[in-house]
C-alpha cells in the first residue's frame, strides 16, 4: 500500500505542478501586459526591469488563489487517466478500497491545505508588500483609490475621521484630511495637512503645512464663527499606527489573518462596519480547507468507464468546476456584504456546497456502483 501511495502522490504533485506553472505563465503574461502601461507613462523613474519584478512579486498572490483550481485539474486528470488504462482497477483488485483511497487522497490534500495556508499568511501578504513599495518607488506615490484611505478614531466623546489621499514609498503620507466631530455628530474641526509622517514615539502624527478650521457653536448649538489657523508643523495625539494605514491601503484579501482580526477589531471599537473584514477574515480561514474538498471531488473520476480519448471532456468540466468555485466564493462575498449576512456562513458557504457534491457523487459512483 505505501507503494501504491507513493505511486499516486507522485503522479498527483506532478499533474499539479504542470497545471498550476500553466496558469501562473498565462497570468504573468496578461499582468505583465498591463503593467507595460505604467512603463510606457514613466519609462525613465519604472523601468521594464522594475515592472518584471512587480509582476513576480504578485505571483504567490495568483499562487495563492489558483492552488484549489489546480489540485482538482491535477486530481481529476491523474484519476481519469488510471481509469482509462484499466490501472485503478488493477490497483482495486489489489485490495484498494474506496475507503483507503479517500484517505490516500486526503493525506495529499492536508499537504495542499498546509501550503496554501501559508501562502495565504506569510509569503502573499509579505510579497504583495514589497511590489506595492517596489511600484510606489517608481511612480514616486501609491494612490488608495479614488478618494484614498479612509479611517476612523474615536477620541473622549469625539469621534475623528481621517482621510490619506497618497502614501510615498518612504511612509510619508500626503493629502491629508483630518474631520472632528462632537458627541451629536456636529462638526468640531476640520483640519487639511499638505504631509504627515507617524512621530517616534508612535503616538502621534507630524503634520507638514497645517490649515486648520475649528468651528465655535452657541448653547444651542448653532455655528457662531470659525477659528482659522496656519502652522508650518503640528502635532496631533492619535492612536492609528503605520500596521492600520498599511492595512486600509491593502486589499482584505491581501492581508494575513492575524492583520486581519487586529483591524477588525479596530474597526469594531470606533463604531465601524467590518463586515467586509470578518467576510475576508473567514474566507482565509476555509479556502486553505476547499483543497480537501477538490480531492474529494477528483475520486469519483476514478471509477468511470472511459472510451478512448474521452478523457479530455471530463478534465474540461475539471476545469469549469474550478472555475465554479472561483466564481461561487466571489459571488457568496459581494452578496454577503451587500445583504449583511454571517460572515462566517458567507465564508464557508462555497465550500460546504462542493463537499456536499462531492459527497454526493462518491457516495453514487463509488459506494452504489
Amino acid at each position: 500500500m505505501k507503494t501504491i501511495r507513493r505511486m499516486v502522490h507522485r503522479e498527483v504533485l506532478a499533474a499539479v505542478a504542470l497545471v498550476t506553472l500553466g496558469f501562473l505563465a498565462l497570468f504573468f503574461f496578461f499582468d505583465l501586459i498591463d503593467e507595460l502601461r505604467s512603463v510606457g507613462r514613466m519609462p525613465d523613474t519604472y523601468p521594464v526591469s522594475q515592472a518584471v519584478l512587480y509582476v513576480l512579486l504578485g505571483i504567490p498572490t495568483h499562487l495563492y488563489e489558483l492552488l484549489p483550481i489546480t489540485v482538482l485539474i491535477g486530481t481529476i486528470f491523474v484519476m481519469a487517466r488510471f481509469a482509462q488504462s484499466s490501472e485503478f482497477t488493477i490497483l482495486r483488485t489489489s485490495g484498494l478500497g474506496p475507503g483507503r483511497a479517500l484517505g490516500m487522497l486526503l493525506m495529499l490534500g492536508s499537504a495542499f491545505v498546509m501550503v496554501t495556508f501559508a501562502l495565504g499568511d506569510y509569503v502573499a501578504p509579505a510579497s504583495d508588500r514589497a511590489a506595492q513599495v517596489l511600484k510606489s518607488r517608481g511612480l514616486a506615490r501609491l494612490t488608495t483609490g479614488g478618494t484614498g484611505a479612509w479611517l476612523k478614531e474615536r477620541q473622549g466623546d469625539d469621534s475623528v475621521a481621517v482621510n490619506i489621499r497618497t502614501i510615498r514609498s518612504d511612509g510619508l503620507m500626503e493629502g491629508i484630511r483630518i474631520y472632528r466631530f462632537d458627541a451629536h455628530s456636529r462638526l468640531v474641526s476640520q483640519t487639511l495637512a499638505e504631509s504627515a509622517k507617524l512621530a517616534s514615539d508612535g503616538e502621534a502624527w507630524q503634520l507638514k503645512q497645517v490649515h486648520s478650521n475649528t468651528f465655535l457653536r452657541d448653547a444651542d448649538g448653532e455655528t457662531q464663527s470659525a477659528e482659522r489657523l496656519e502652522l508650518a508643523e503640528l502635532r496631533w495625539p492619535t492612536r492609528i499606527t503605520a500596521d492600520m494605514v498599511s492595512a486600509a491601503v491593502l486589499q482584505p484579501d491581501h492581508m494575513a489573518t492575524v492583520d486581519l482580526f487586529q483591524y477588525i477589531r479596530h474597526l469594531e471599537a470606533n463604531g465601524q462596519s467590518a463586515q467586509r473584514y470578518e467576510i475576508e477574515f473567514w474566507r482565509k480561514v476555509f479556502y486553505p480547507l476547499s483543497c480537501l474538498v477538490m480531492v474529494v471531488l477528483a475520486l469519483p473520476f476514478a471509477y468511470l468507464h472511459f472510451r478512448a480519448g474521452s478523457t479530455t471532456g471530463y478534465v474540461f468540466g475539471g476545469v469549469m468546476a474550478g472555475i465554479s468555485f472561483f466564481l461561487l466564493n466571489n459571488v457568496f462575498g459581494f452578496a454577503g456584504t451587500l445583504q449583511n449576512w454571517s460572515p462566517w456562513l458567507t465564508a464557508a458557504a462555497p465550500g460546504l456546497i462542493y463537499t456536499f457534491a462531492s459527497l454526493a457523487a462518491f457516495g453514487w459512483l463509488v459506494l452504489r456502483r
